[in-house]
């Protein structure tokens, strides 16, 4: 792997395999009593937030408490950010506090690229969000939850996603789950088809390894998994479709729309959703949706990356010795 994780398409096919076969080791630490390992005691994280967040956040902050790592939140709302400190003298600051990797996330498209190639900082930067522009962690969680489900626990470890068909439907324009879950997927041989209205449709998708819909029912009944996007009303300054009503009944998931995928497909939204707009209540609590289980393999691929970006030499799980050194 690379220094940082910054974007979805740096990873090459063996990056992302190894992260998720990592993940499934990590998410084994999960199901014992002493949910710790000691890999990455005495370093420090930083998650450095400059937009809201609740998944994202806590997901990270549990991945690096697991790994032992000392964690420091950093909230933009009430910090120095709110008196108008810029992001170099943020990350001067938090250099000089010895951050050993900061997660980050940004309502400006490209800050976490700045963040890594700036200088002003030594450590690993992740990248939690950008803009419109990427979510890296979020793809590879959502792989891994399809790689779980669609080949199998313990059959998937080393094997990617080819031949699986992915269907994203909703507001492409304003996701950057999209954006990088269309470059994840395709890295991991996966067929990726893009389905929303011709006006959340970005400029230039075209160039995406993907095809364009504009007709969800025709695509559902040959899609193994079919993950929803939220539509980010708080990003629109504009009417891009004519009411949520009409979005509904073209673009939304319902009970019938479900029945006419295949009995191993799977409906996947990142969250949080908007019940009764993309998604209905009804298929959202069904079994074939795995909204909540995004979640808790979320703690599972964060724990992943951060042991690989800072985790050097050491091996993933703790021997018997390490474990009776971590329980006194």
């Amino acid at each position: 792997m690379k220094r940082h994780l910054i974007s979805a398409a740096d990873l090459t096919r063996d990056d992302a395999v190894l992260i998720l076969d990592t993940a499934e080791e990590m998410a084994r630490v999960a199901d014992r009593p002493i949910k710790k390992l000691p890999t990455l005691r005495g370093r420090t994280v930083v998650n450095l937030f400059f937009e809201d967040s609740t998944r994202t956040r806590i997901s990270f902050e549990a991945a690096a408490k697991r790994l032992s790592a000392d964690v420091i939140n950093f909230s933009a709302k009430g910090s120095s950010v709110s008196k108008g400190e810029s992001l170099k003298d943020t990350a001067l600051t938090l250099e000089a506090m010895g951050a050993d990797a900061v997660v980050i996330r940004h309502h400006a498209s490209g800050a976490p690229y700045r963040l890594a190639n700036s200088g002003w900082i030594d450590g690993a930067v992740v990248n939690a969000g950008d803009g419109t522009h990427e979510h890296p962690t979020q793809a590879l969680l959502d792989a891994f939850t399809m790689r779980r489900r669609l080949v199998g626990r313990d059959a998937g470890i080393g094997q990617d996603l080819s031949g699986r068909r992915i269907t994203i439907v909703g507001d492409v324009l304003h996701s950057r789950v999209a954006r990088s879950n269309v470059h994840l997927l395709t890295t991991l041989g996966a067929e990726v088809t893009l389905v929303a209205p011709p006006t959340l449709v970005p400029v230039g998708v075209e160039s995406w390894p993907c095809e364009v819909s504009y007709d969800l029912d025709a695509v559902l009944p040959k899609s193994d998994a079919v993950m929803m996007l939220r539509v980010q009303r708080e990003r629109m300054n504009a009417a891009f479709f004519p009411t949520e009503r009409e979005y509904s009944r073209r673009y939304g998931l319902d009970g019938d729309r479900m029945a006419k995928m295949p009995e191993h497909a799977v409906v996947m939204h990142p969250g949080p959703m908007n019940r009764g707009m993309e998604i209905t209540a009804a298929v959202a609590d069904s079994d074939r949706c795995t909204a909540v289980e995004q979640v808790a393999n979320g703690v599972s691929t964060r724990m992943a990356v951060l042991y690989l970006l800072l985790g050097g030499s050491e091996p993933a799980v703790t021997t018997n010795n390490a474990r009776t050194e971590e329980n006194k």
